[in-house]
């Protein structure tokens, strides 16, 4: 049981395929259908037709005046014997032996008839039937050979179809310590076309696939860290509407550890590049090498500019992909999205020292949507790639789905697919939803007196768990006190803590307490007043991992006083940021006086444009009307006095 618990809590957190838990590993079972055996061939089917069948159906007695089989009615015991000896009467029992429908007379007489033979023996007398018997023997098998082909050449289609069919995606595994509803899922791509042809062994090729976390060491420098190409790692590619990104990464996870001592595994990039280059025509789509196939080719700048790019592009990708042939050749996988055929040719065209081939068995695609060609959207896509992916289905219903498909394809009747029903809640986990929806939005809005009164009023503790558990933001913040601090909410973390007496020991599925996920400095000082105003004997602060205490008086005053240095040393910047602009103006005049031979550019006398522009700098447009008007007024009544002084 404890087993079983434990690998309850590891699937709740995110596995990587490469390092699974040793105890998960041991329990997993690979989830594989069994096929029925091969069918029966049509000569094999007419063999196991016995006449013994016949002999007893000729023995027997009529006690009605119908054949139901072949929908005969006779009046006598003689005309029965005739019909049962007859071809019809015998066709549709060896029909019936081997599961296909019987004929009536008309429908028989027709499928005879495109057989151009006779059966003229079904008629003839008794003393004629041992002479006619070979002769209706071999009309009768000529016409259940024919229908034996028909038959298989259904069955061939079918086949055929089954075989072209998509094949899913993801590879299903069982383990005996999970409840029978859960299955863990695997993408295919990562397993090499062997291990793909083989899935009971699936098991065995995950054991083998395991690898030793890398621990990076501080004190080794790049020069003395192992070749990249000595450990497993992929090569992942995509290329679209002239984006192009590559990267190598190493399939052995790296550990890092984060605030508080936990453990997280990390992908290692080994090298990425990113290119990007003008190759697309804007709103219309298509590169401009498509575009000059389909129409001819353009004359504008941009066309030109498109075809130059397209040839840049190519030569940086290919350059690359030569600098990291070696590593590319070492590769485990080979993930590649290319779209279009000019991207496809950049990559695989059989050219001088190509490095990608198309038939190459490590090939292969992504097994999902991707987006634009990016080291972000690389880096999401080798996630996605090696993360298990965990299911709960009912295997019932399926089983029950399953049945229904059969038999509608034997029936050919529309069979409604029966849809999962949901488990019915309970009053409590009813209750415990809403209690979680209200609570969480109170919070994130910091609605301190709602928040205290809708705690108050419905009784729910301060250690309330949140629901559903297994929900991801519920698993990183299972409780009010962990998303206050997550979301740096410093009053609403104050306010849980010494008013309702929220237990801050309390850990998350990752191991973390609320503490653990402040990111802002007001935030751990809520922690550590609470810690003085509390006191030590409150709870055990160092299993919280809060800080010693601080009292509200310290801490605003150091917040005060951190502000204060921080107006200091803004204004003392702003002081040298002024001396320096003046000692630089000083510098610039005293240039300029020296160019200018001991006058100042800057100090010559300004046009008359100029003073009148200084003048009316700042004023609305009537008053440079009015100001204009006024200057008018006096330069005419100069001219006046001057020429009266004349």
């Amino acid at each position: 049981m404890a087993d079983s618990n434990r690998i309850e809590d590891l699937i709740k957190r995110p596995l990587y395929v490469y390092d699974l838990p040793s105890e998960l590993l041991a329990t997993l079972r690979a989830k594989t259908a069994n096929h029925a055996g091969a069918a029966q061939s049509p000569e094999s089917a007419l063999v196991q037709v016995d006449d013994p069948e016949l002999a007893a159906q000729e023995a027997t007695v009529a006690t009605t005046t119908q054949c139901s089989l072949c929908k005969v009615t006779y009046s006598n015991v003689q005309e029965q014997r005739s019909h049962v000896r007859s071809d019809h009467h015998r066709y549709n029992i060896k029909a019936q032996l081997r599961g296909n429908e019987p004929l009536d007379e008309l429908q028989f007489a027709k499928a005879v008839g495109e057989l151009d033979e006779s059966i003229s023996g079904s008629e003839s007398s008794e003393t004629e039937d041992d002479d006619a018997g070979s002769a209706n023997d071999t009309t009768l098998t000529a016409l259940l050979k024919k229908q034996a082909k028909l038959t298989e050449a259904n069955d061939e289609a079918m086949e055929s179809a089954t075989a072209n069919a998509p094949k899913n995606p993801l590879f299903w595994f069982s383990s005996s310590s999970l409840p029978s509803n859960k299955s863990l899922g695997i993408y295919r791509a990562i397993f090499t076309d062997v291990e793909q042809q083989a899935p009971v062994h699936l098991v065995e090729s995950l054991q083998k696939k395991q690898l030793e976390p890398i621990r990076p060491q501080a004190n080794l420098n790049h020069s003395q860290t192992q070749p990249a190409t000595k450990s497993p790692h992929v090569f992942m590619c995509m290329i679209g509407g002239g984006h192009f990104a590559a990267m190598l990464v190493s399939l052995a996870p790296e550990i890092h550890r984060k605030q508080g001592g936990v453990e997280e595994r990390q992908a290692k990039v080994i090298a990425h590049k990113t290119f990007h280059r003008y190759t697309t025509r804007r709103k219309q789509g298509g590169t401009q090498s498509a575009s000059d196939a389909s129409r001819g080719a353009a004359h504008s700048a941009g066309s030109s500019l498109r075809r130059y790019n397209e040839a840049a592009l190519e030569k940086d990708i290919r350059e690359l992909l030569h600098d990291w042939r070696e590593m590319i050749d070492s590769a485990e996988l080979l993930f590649v999205r290319a779209t279009g055929k000019t991207n496809r040719r950049i990559l695989f065209e059989k050219y001088e020292g190509n490095v990608l081939k198309q038939n190459d068995p490590r090939l292969r695609g992504f097994p999902f949507n991707t987006r634009r060609a990016t080291q972000s959207e690389l880096l999401r896509s080798f996630k996605e790639l090696t993360r298990i992916k965990i299911s709960e289905v009912d295997e019932a219903a399926l089983a029950a789905a399953a049945e229904a498909a059969k038999q509608k394809e034997e029936s050919k009747i529309t069979v409604p697919r029966p849809q999962p029903q949901k488990p019915k809640l309970t009053q409590e986990e009813e209750a415990a939803l809403l209690h979680t929806t209200q609570i969480q939005a109170l919070i994130r809005r910091s609605k301190i007196p709602a928040l205290m009164t809708y705690l108050t009023n419905n009784s729910i503790p301060a250690s309330f768990q949140f629901q559903p558990v297994d929900s991801p933001q519920n698993f990183r913040c299972p409780t009010p006190l962990h998303l206050a601090a997550n979301n740096d909410n410093a009053a609403v973390v104050a306010a849980l803590l010494c008013r309702t007496n929220a237990d801050p020991t309390v850990t998350n599925g990752e191991g973390r307490t609320p503490f653990e996920l402040c990111g802002e400095r007001p935030t751990r000082d809520a922690f550590r007043i609470a810690r003085h105003e509390l006191g030590e004997s409150k709870w055990d602060w160092t299993a919280a991992k809060v800080p010693p205490a601080i009292s509200k008086a310290d801490a605003v005053s150091r917040l005060e006083k951190e502000k204060q240095e921080a107006l200091e040393e803004e204004a003392n910047r702003r002081k040298a940021s002024l001396e320096r602009l003046q000692r630089e103006d000083a510098e610039r005049k005293a240039e300029q006086l020296a160019k200018s031979g001991g006058k100042l550019l800057g100090a010559m006398e300004k046009t008359a444009a100029e003073k009148r522009d200084e003048e009316t700098r700042g004023m609305t447009p009537e008053m440079r009307m009015r100001l204009e008007r006024e200057r008018r007024a006096r330069a005419a009544e100069e001219r006046f006095r001057k020429m009266q002084g004349n």
